[in-house]
């Protein structure tokens, strides 16, 4: 019985953990799009790096690695 309830609790502790870095993700996502429409590129760029890396399995790093490859794509 003990180790269900403490298995119970790890698990939700566990998927609480990984709805916050997706929330905080998302955070680091909005911060970097609005330092790219304020023309600071070369900051929106790091935060995009640091979401791929500190989130690499998130919606945000897919977003964030689409903006990169924008960014950096030759302009005609």
């Amino acid at each position: 019985m003990k180790i269900a309830v403490l298995f119970t609790l790890m698990s939700v502790l566990l998927i609480s953990g990984c709805k916050s870095g997706e929330k905080n993700a998302a955070e680091l996502l909005e911060t970097a799009r609005f330092e790219e429409k304020q023309n600071n590129r070369e900051h929106a760029t790091k935060l995009y790096d640091e979401i791929i890396r500190k989130y690499p399995s998130s919606q945000a790093s897919r977003d964030a690695a689409a903006r990169l490859e924008e960014i950096k794509r030759p302009k005609p």
